[in-house]
């Protein structure tokens, strides 16, 4: 988009590409999911540019970051993220995952949670170990390589149908990314995943689950216990929403990340004022 800002840093030993709309406003990272890339949060990012500077990373095996031979577990993912945090000098941003970046931006937020001001988990791949057993010892790997192997207008044409309340733009969006995934990259789904029920019951950052209604990993079920685990986490469901909820209702699910956003900027000055003695307060 223009005045996006494209380019590469190291981080945690890979070259880590990004998109980023810039300027000097607070940072709100997005981590995408397998077989997506940064370039696929165009439409949230152009939502969001006018109040944040929104940065977009490929995830090793992703997009134009490095793939490397190994090293395709969340640990991974997540020293990634901290380290291109780091090398771009982002002050305490906001992160927000989908689905494998949802898992990530978790494990990032328990290991330093002074690091974030806020964390958005969109349908994280919060899955037990036997779900987790079940899809790595499915075919979506083996599907991903006759995927690769297919003329890009086929598989462009059959996720038209498939997703047809989806816009343009994004289903080319996801069609590129696709044939930018490594097949490495599907390491990501040998169990077992970060236990999530820990992860959430250690968070000390405020954070917002969204889910769909339609087939999410994550049921309403497991979050209203998720929530009742840990008052930092917020839930919020969209409807007619399925796995792919950013992309399912994209107005819908822009309103929610910006009125989680807004909320946590009150409540930073809200603390402000709260630390000044009331005698030096204005009128």
């Amino acid at each position: 988009m223009a005045g996006w800002i494209t380019g590469i840093c190291e981080a945690n030993g890979i070259d880590v590409h990004y998109c980023r709309t810039g300027g000097n406003k607070p940072p709100v990272v997005l981590l995408h999911g397998l077989t997506a890339n940064g370039a696929c949060w165009t439409p949230l990012a152009q939502a969001l540019e006018g109040d944040y500077d929104v940065v977009m990373p490929d995830a090793r095996g992703h997009g134009n970051s490095g793939a490397p031979d190994h090293g395709y577990r969340y640990d991974n993912f997540a020293a990634d993220v901290v380290s291109f945090i780091d090398a771009l000098g982002l002050a305490t941003p906001v992160v927000l995952g989908h689905s494998m970046g949802g898992m990530t931006a978790a494990v990032v937020a328990c290991r330093d949670p002074k690091r974030l001001r806020g964390l958005i988990l969109v349908d994280p791949t919060f899955l037990t170990l036997q779900r987790q057993r079940e899809v790595h010892e499915s075919d979506v790997a083996d599907q991903h390589r006759r995927i690769l192997n297919r003329p890009r207008e086929d598989f462009l044409a059959e996720i038209r149908v498939r997703h047809s309340r989806r816009s343009r733009e994004v289903i080319e969006l996801f069609a590129q990314a696709r044939f930018q995934t490594s097949i490495r990259a599907f390491e990501i789904l040998t169990p077992p995943n970060p236990d999530y029920v820990q992860l959430i019951n250690t968070l000390d950052v405020p954070s917002l689950l969204v889910i769909g209604d339609v087939g999410s990993v994550v049921s309403p079920e497991v979050a209203a216990e998720l929530a009742g685990i840990n008052q930092c986490l917020e839930v919020v469901q969209i409807a007619e929403a399925g796995h792919g909820v950013p992309y399912d209702q994209p107005e819908r699910f822009s309103a929610v990340v910006q009125t989680f956003l807004r909320s946590l900027s009150a409540s930073s000055i809200a603390k402000v004022v709260g630390s000044i003695p009331a005698s030096e307060r204005g009128n």
